[in-house]
């Protein structure tokens, strides 16, 4: 017998012993048995992807309320022949933003309206909560309620209102909810059941951080969600890789944050003092137009002088970025980006430099720190700036707490009920072949690429004091020419601050963003990770300009960085792609830009999205057909062999 097959069988008696045990007599497996066969025969759960949320918390907090429009066409479905297009549009804000329309109706309302509202709209709330419900187990509802209301919510739900007696006790009930003084909370954790009920699983497809202001409201949301899993972003690695001792991984993630003005998730939600980088830089550079930071339309700065500020602070950053830069590239070979250690390229006294066989004119430096002998060697107060700076971050218990989410719940990609979702790409050549990173004697292609970067992450992050290597390697992930992450063949961030023509600011990308619009080549993408050709690649990362499409390949590729981040939307003019895939098939949900919550609830009006099927299915999926389905499959399996 051989080792997987030992294995295999070790797994299975352990399997059994376990299900013994929760399962000791034999009508205990019997109804276990019918109640997982009858499970296979509910209709499957909504699966809701998201990606590039790019610390934009307000406009994915309310993509997360509202489901993706999911929530308001369920309520359509139940109540479009019985209300207003405004009263359906109130009822639908009320469930996303409980508290708040709660508290408009107290002010709008008399007493005695204000209790009738409450009995009407607690009815309303549970016939939604039955048609959101009907998909579940009763044991699977019961766990989404609140525990104070599970009770009373079950008791409501389950009673028959056509026999009179019920229909007294029914109406009782209610009249108790506002007699007690629990009605508003009744009707608020109904609200979160409902939206909860609606989307059963959350996939985010990368790039949490950077650009909005707000990521670590954004991971708090997710460590209170019911049901996630995460694909990493590039962005994401600067952040794991900062947390994880590359101190070039956290050059660059706080020069971006100095770049979008958003230095204050650093500073205020993470406690990473910048005191002793601002003073080096306000002593050491000036006013640099090149450097100015990248304010979005409604920003704007909060001090005088803070302009200037961060302006300073770019410079400093982004000099110390490109002296590591060449440190990393001379201690790793077999990264072959010596084109991209430009330094020791540079012609000091006439400001210039050749890149690509051409000579550039070099404007707006900032080379003051710079020994043009040993362009690479930071001065010894960069060196402590860095060091101190590396221990803010590596020490951060609250950047920790989001961060240690973050690599348990993400993964360099995941095959879910038959699709790949993965934030970047398969690095290939214009044939189509896969490319190999070859990495200390040893090489890396297609899927076998993604694993060995994945167990790369876990380790540098589990051992910030361990040696560069696999910090290294994060970095690479960042803006390496075969980084599945990046997808480009370099990075231009020194060509963009100091040369005029733009010729020098093009990254080529990867052939793969090309080839990703061909079915033949997406289905060798599918094989490769061992999924049948009728599923899907769904990816973020590139955001969708005006005119492009989204779905690719005849429908086997779905991109969904539509432009959550505020940075993007003059580009995309839309406000970001996400995805539904329920019992019928997929749909792809284009968004308009988010103002605010309280522009939302003040106009009455939700985001204005458009549905776009991507596939129906012509027979309705069930939880059979399901990852989830074939375990239970092998468990009814398992089961009726005790039975024997």
């Amino acid at each position: 017998m051989s080792q997987t097959s030992l294995k295999q069988s070790d797994y299975m008696t352990y399997t059994r012993r376990l299900l013994a045990e929760k399962f000791p007599t034999r009508e205990a497996v019997v109804t276990e048995i019918m109640n997982l066969e009858a499970i296979l025969h509910l209709p499957k759960a909504t699966e809701h992807f998201v990606s590039d949320l790019h610390g934009e918390y307000s406009a994915f907090d309310h993509i997360l309320r509202n489901g993706s429009g999911n929530v308001y066409q369920k309520i359509k479905e139940t109540f479009g022949s019985r209300l207003t297009q405004k009263s359906l549009q109130d009822f639908a804000l009320l469930i996303y933003y409980p508290e708040d329309k709660l508290h408009l109706q107290e002010q709008k309302l008399s007493q005695v309206d204000l209790e009738q509202w409450y009995l009407d709209t607690i009815i309303r709330l549970l016939e939604l909560l039955k048609m959101v419900a009907s998909k579940y187990t009763r044991s699977k509802v019961r766990k989404a309620l609140d525990p104070k209301f599970v009770y009373i919510t079950e008791e409501l739900l389950y009673t028959d209102q056509a026999q009179e007696d019920k229909r007294n006790y029914f109406n009782q009930l209610l009249k108790n909810l506002v007699k007690m003084g629990v009605v508003k909370e009744f009707i608020k954790e109904s609200c979160y059941t409902i939206q909860r009920l609606v989307v059963d699983h959350l996939h985010v497809i990368g790039d949490i951080y950077d650009r909005g202001e707000h990521p670590d409201l954004i991971m708090e949301t997710l460590m209170n969600y019911h049901s996630v899993d995460i694909q990493w972003g590039n962005h994401d690695m600067l952040w794991i890789g900062a947390a994880s001792g590359s101190e070039l991984c956290m050059l660059n993630l706080l020069r971006i944050c100095a770049r979008y003005n958003n230095l204050a998730t650093v500073e205020d939600a993470y406690g990473i003092s910048l005191r002793h980088l601002s003073k080096f830089a306000e002593e050491t550079y000036g006013l640099n137009p090149a450097f100015l930071p990248n304010l979005v339309k409604g920003d704007s700065f909060s001090f005088r002088g803070e302009q200037l500020q961060l302006t300073q602070l770019q410079q400093a950053l982004a000099i110390m970025q490109f002296k590591l830069e060449g440190q990393v590239i001379a201690r790793q070979p077999d990264f072959k980006m010596e084109q991209t250690a430009l330094l020791s390229k540079i012609d000091y006294q006439a400001q210039t430099i050749k890149l690509n066989k051409r000579t550039y004119q070099l404007e707006n430096t900032c080379f003051d720190t710079i020994d043009p002998k040993h362009p690479y060697q930071l001065t010894p107060e960069e060196e402590q700036i860095i060091l101190g700076l590396r221990q803010s971050f590596v020490n951060s218990k609250a950047l920790r707490k989001h961060l240690d989410f973050l690599v348990n719940k993400g993964s360099m990609y995941l095959t879910y009920n038959g699709n790949l979702l993965v934030h970047g790409c398969l690095p290939v050549d214009e044939a189509g072949n896969f490319l190999a990173f070859n990495y200390q004697g040893k090489a890396y292609t297609g899927r076998a690429l993604l694993d060995f970067f994945d167990d790369q992450v876990r380790y540098a992050y589990n051992h910030p004091e361990g040696d560069q290597t696999a910090q290294d390697l994060i970095w690479y992930l960042w803006q390496g020419p075969i980084s599945p992450l990046f997808g480009k063949q370099q990075m231009t961030t020194f060509a963009r601050y100091f040369i005029k023509d733009k010729a020098s600011h093009e990254e080529v990308r990867n052939p793969y963003f090309k080839l990703r619009k061909q079915e033949e080549f997406v289905k060798k993408l599918l094989s490769e990770f061992g999924l049948d050709v009728s599923g899907h690649v769904i990816n973020g990362h590139t955001p969708v300009k005006r005119g492009h499409e989204a779905i690719l390949a005849n429908g086997r590729m779905i991109v969904i960085d539509g432009g959550y981040s505020k940075a993007y939307q003059p580009t995309t003019g839309f406000g970001g792609y996400t995805l539904l895939y329920n019992s019928y098939g997929l749909q792809l949900v284009a968004h308009h830009p988010f103002t605010s919550k309280e522009e939302t609830l003040k106009s009455g009006q939700d985001i204005i999205s458009t549905t776009r099927v991507v596939n129906h299915e012509l027979k309705r999926k069930l939880v059979a057909d399901t990852d989830i389905g074939r375990q239970l499959q092998e468990n009814i399996a398992l089961l009726k062999t005790m039975l024997q």
